[in-house]
């Protein structure tokens, strides 16, 4: 995984605390993608949804995502978005909490991180709820529709179909 070879990643975007008036959930995302684009080429945004929150937070999120290339390897890469999360006000105090930026790698070109030799407590990718979560499959779909997940082999269009089909039967 040489730092030096271009990697594609698809990020998970979210937000349900503005930080003021005018720096809003949606804002905070635009603001978010341009901070990512210093670090790589964007190649895609999906649109930007409304979506209720997981757990104890009462506060709809902003969710999006974006397709980057960069040549940063995972941890880098990771290390550098949690730099963005923190200049956008990210503050780690509880799970499922109310947060101004939350950055998730969720797919990226070289497969499955760490490779299988290795273990990692901090970064997994593919993200291990992505399978699982529509607003992280609505705006990927948006943007990489046949992006395939190394785990089940499945595009992300099967995975938002597959979502929408159990809602349905919920």
């Amino acid at each position: 995984m040489a730092g030096d070879a271009p990697h594609i990643y698809a990020l998970a975007l979210g937000s349900n605390r503005p930080l003021s008036a005018r720096r809003t959930p949606a804002r905070l995302l635009t603001e978010a993608a341009m901070r990512i684009g210093a670090i790589g080429t964007v190649r895609g945004i999906a649109p930007i949804l409304s979506t209720p929150p997981l757990g104890p937070s009462a506060r709809r999120f902003a969710n999006g995502a974006l397709l980057v290339e960069t040549a940063l390897p995972p941890p880098a890469m990771l290390a550098a978005l949690q730099k963005i999360e923190n200049h956008l006000g990210r503050r780690r105090h509880r799970r499922w909490g109310a947060r101004s930026m939350d950055i998730d790698i969720i797919l990226w070109s070289g497969g499955m991180w760490p490779p299988a030799f290795r273990h990692s407590r901090t970064l997994m990718i593919p993200h291990a709820a992505c399978r699982d979560r529509g607003f992280v499959l609505t705006p990927l779909l948006a943007i990489a529709p046949d992006w395939r997940d190394p785990v089940t082999g499945l595009s992300i269009r099967h995975l938002h179909a597959r979502l929408q089909k159990a809602a349905q039967r919920a």
